[in-house]
């Protein structure tokens, strides 16, 4: 199953630094997310783009995640020469990841 089955998402930029959520369309799926979406992934699904850290933080109340990257896009909107300067289309890339289909119980 792909993330974009669960969650939705919405990325913007500010210089260098890219953010990214990730929001579930239904507050149960929230520790799904919480299990599968890590900053180490989502680290390894933009590493030709983001050469700093990856921070995510957790907003289990709005069933939502929040990941910040810094040092991404080319530099920045008034330095990188690509097309999407602002990173927008970040956020389709992120739920494009896959998650297993069953979830295990938590023991």
């Amino acid at each position: 199953m792909k993330l974009g089955e669960i969650a939705h998402s919405r990325a913007g930029d500010k210089g260098d630094t890219v953010n990214i959520s990730v929001i579930a369309y239904d507050p149960d799926q929230y520790r799904r997310l919480e299990r599968h979406v890590t900053a180490d992934r989502v680290r390894e699904r933009f590493r030709e783009i983001v050469a700093g850290d990856v921070v995510r933080y957790e907003l289990p109340h709005i069933g939502a995640l929040n990941f910040v990257m810094r040092k991404a896009l080319g530099g920045g909107v008034t330095r990188t020469l690509a097309i999407d300067i602002h990173g927008k289309a970040l956020s389709a890339a992120i739920l494009d990841l896959d998650l297993p289909d069953q979830e295990e119980p938590v023991l």
